[in-house]
């Protein structure tokens, strides 16, 4: 997989942070109590969340409203 492809599949805490109102440091905390996907570790120092497992949480959360 390349950087540009990579970059459309994955989100940073940067990303979730911005597409959700919220500090960067909420998605992790949300990602630890169990209240959205678990991301994935990349490499040592990179983790990322999947674009269509946060979609697909989004949309369930949607439903349930």
């Amino acid at each position: 997989m390349n950087t540009q492809s990579a970059q459309k599949t994955l989100l940073s805490d940067k990303d979730l942070a911005s597409r959700w109102s919220v500090h960067r440091i909420t998605p992790w905390e949300w990602a630890r109590q169990g209240r959205i996907p678990k991301p994935v570790k990349i490499s040592s120092r990179c983790t990322r969340w999947r674009v269509a497992e946060i979609e697909a949480w989004e949309a369930k959360q949607e439903v349930a409203q």
